[in-house]
């Protein structure tokens, strides 16, 4: 049902700024970002009062009043400065004058692209001169980890038409965001979000397996916070169907356990250990989260696959990589070639931001113009190669001689209860598992679904188990006789292997088939 008031608590990943992990209070790439909205009922003068009363109530959050800066728009040549909000905190909820402060847009005005926008309020905690740069002119919004960020309320007021025109909206909107990892590091006045307990907690067993203690020096420090932050990114994205992959989300989970299993070696081992930090990331979120201790085996058997694979590849890169530095050094030059870095993406698994992070180290930087060059030359000729070897490959995926011909009976069978998974793809890339949730592609033994061919759509209907339920929704046959089965696992998870059930929508088949006939 519709509502015009809404809380939420959403897990987010974020790498954009990827290489401050570790290095500073603030910086993750997962964290739960805490919101609540207003879709046309309250505005202003509700949100900035309950703001302040949940941020400084004893009965909720109970942080000292004295301590928390607010700031708002300033205005520009665009929109008007919110003299609104500014008089609501100084006014009615009582904030001294100085200590509301003014900013720009690129601060306190939120949009993307066109659409509603608008300008914002964010709530900043003093933590104290201790926590400072220490330049005199430390202030709210300066990049030190003094003045934390702990909340933004946003004023959807304005639509832009994308072209830099405003109006004023007729329903204005409340949508706020708090990080609940920063909220946590200013409750416990501790010096960083790493240091918050339930994240403590992890790090203690990242220390425990690699024998590296939190607070010897900033060099081991960085190495466990940043397995510490990407352990708990992968956990929560493969829990939610995310599998390690060359493309899209699955890149992003590939790169933070490879970039996390790099900072194991860093520290001295080489051995898989990431999934055993799983146990620990369980018992620490399970609470809210339940579904994490539903899948834990799961992830940790996704974690483990990933550390060996890489494991593998890595100290055979490291050596190469080692020899490229050495001449690149040796002919005075201070870029890492593209095809270099390519040759240790392609030949070694090395993500281009390893390479990068381990070349900004020696002070270096990286041709990436040059390894994007050489990245779609391998896309092209992989295009030629699957267009004249289409018996072997289909959607990007190439299925070994251990992947048999699918046996098709739909011409006797609208449905079977004995067929095998041979084969599951998600993202282009073969899989062991389809958790509930993700897409993918089936392929079986025997088949009762009628492929696309001869001018005749493919089938749809079910594939199951007693407690898997797969929605098919389009299947192709490739030229080596598999047939790829589309869809989604709407209930359970299917594992290769498992003996399943394939029923086709019978009534649609039926449909479809006096169509192709009246075509003829």
């Amino acid at each position: 049902m519709p509502r015009h008031r809404v809380t939420t608590c959403q897990k987010c990943i974020r790498t954009g700024d990827i290489e401050n992990i570790g290095h500073t209070a603030r910086h993750g790439t997962y964290f739960e970002m805490l919101g609540n909205f207003s879709f046309g009922d309250y505005f202003k003068k509700e949100a900035i009062p309950w703001a302040w009363e949940f941020l400084t109530s004893p009965d909720w959050v109970g942080l000292d009043p004295e301590r928390l800066y607010p700031s708002v728009f300033a205005g520009d040549d665009m929109t008007p400065a919110d003299d609104e909000a500014w008089h609501i905190w100084h006014d009615v909820v009582g904030v001294p004058e100085d200590r509301i402060v003014r900013f720009g847009r690129e601060d306190n005005f939120w949009e993307h692209g066109s659409g509603p926008c608008g300008p914002c309020s964010e709530i900043y905690y003093d933590r104290g001169e201790e926590w400072g740069c220490g330049k005199p002119d430390c202030h709210v919004g300066c990049d030190c980890d003094r003045y934390i960020e702990v909340w933004n309320v946003v004023f959807s007021q304005f639509d832009n038409d994308g072209e830099g025109h405003y109006t004023e909206l007729k329903q204005k909107n409340i949508d706020t965001g708090m990080g609940l990892e920063r909220l946590a590091c200013v409750c416990q006045n501790v010096a960083s979000l790493f240091d918050v307990d339930t994240v403590m907690n992890i790090t203690n067993k990242v220390s425990e397996l690699t024998g590296a203690h939190y607070g010897e020096s900033h060099k081991m420090d960085v190495s466990l916070r940043v397995i510490t932050d990407h352990i708990r990114s992968g956990v929560f994205m493969i829990c939610d169907g995310v599998l390690p992959s060359n493309e899209g989300r699955g890149y992003v989970l590939r790169r933070l356990l490879r970039r996390a299993a790099r900072h194991g070696r860093l520290l001295g081992v080489t051995d898989p250990f990431l999934f055993e930090v799983v146990d620990t990331v369980v018992h620490e979120n399970e609470g809210h989260y339940p579904e994490l201790r539903e899948r834990h085996d799961y992830i940790k058997r996704v974690i483990r696959v990933e550390e060996e694979s890489f494991a593998k590849t890595i100290d055979g890169g490291i050596k190469i990589f080692n020899d490229m530095l050495a001449d690149h050094k040796a002919k005075g030059e201070t870029v890492f070639s593209g095809a270099d870095a390519f040759k240790l993406y392609d030949t070694y698994g090395f993500p281009i931001d390893l390479t990068r992070e381990m070349v900004e180290e020696q002070g270096m930087s990286v041709d990436e113009d040059g390894f994007k060059a050489q990245m779609e030359e391998q896309r092209r000729r992989a295009r030629k190669a699957r267009e004249a070897l289409g018996d072997l490959g289909w959607a990007g995926v190439e299925f070994g001689k251990d992947v048999p011909e699918t046996k098709f009976v739909g011409y006797t069978e609208a449905s079977i209860d004995d067929a095998r998974v041979v084969a599951l793809v998600v993202e282009n890339e073969q899989a062991e598992e389809l958790m509930s949730g993700v897409e993918g592609i089936v392929v079986l033994d025997k088949t009762p679904f009628y492929a696309e061919m001869g001018g005749q759509v493919g089938d749809r209907g079910v594939i199951s188990t007693g407690d898997m339920t797969f929605e098919v929704t389009d299947v192709q046959k490739n030229k080596g006789g598999k047939y790829m089965h589309y869809g989604k696992v709407t209930r359970g998870s299917l594992k290769l292997g498992d003996t399943v059930a394939a029923a086709i929508d019978r009534e649609r088949r039926e449909a479809i088939k006096r169509a192709h006939s009246a075509t003829h």
